[in-house]
């Protein structure tokens, strides 16, 4: 069996990094999980308050690095799971076309809930700050987010695997 690019999308705090790592673990995939990026290299300098322009350069390096990382496994055979944000529909055209340029596989898998579970794990997420913890989330970020996801239109969701977590 051939390597798949899994893709992994939906809004703030539905629950996408915990069902990559529980893929990840359940089908002998790499994940690659953007805020653990961000974190890991850029939190000890991010400025407060929060700059947007500072945050999605940062972003963009990540993402690029991520890209570059995951063909290396991709060539070697090994499935790779992307939770890298994709908050708008442009940016999921952009990696659908990325992977038909190089003749990947490509499976998208929307994860969903409610916006009131959404916000109470958000918030819950940054008291314990678990396993799947890597910067908090304020309210204020939260509401950002919110306004910058875009749900899928019913033709993204053709093929995708949909799990609305509680």
């Amino acid at each position: 069996m051939s390597a798949i690019l899994h893709v992994i999308f939906g809004p703030s705090g539905a629950g996408k990094t915990t069902y990559a790592h529980a893929f990840a673990r359940r089908e002998g995939a790499v994940a690659f999980i953007l805020d653990d990026w961000m974190a890991r290299l850029f939190a000890p300098d991010m400025p407060q308050p929060l700059e947007y322009e500072w945050m999605i350069e940062r972003v963009g390096r990540c993402e690029a690095q991520i890209w570059s990382t995951a063909a290396g496994v991709l060539a070697a055979g090994t499935s790779v799971i992307f939770d890298i944000g994709l908050m708008r529909r442009a940016d999921r055209a952009r990696v659908r076309e990325i992977a038909e340029a190089s003749g990947l596989p490509l499976q998208f898998h929307f994860v969903t809930a409610s916006a009131e579970a959404r916000r109470a794990r958000v918030a819950e997420r940054n008291v314990i700050r678990g396993e799947n913890f890597a910067i908090e989330v304020p309210p204020d970020m939260f509401d950002f987010i919110e306004g910058v996801f875009e749900p899928p239109e019913p033709g993204e969701l053709q093929g995708a695997i949909v799990s609305e977590s509680a």
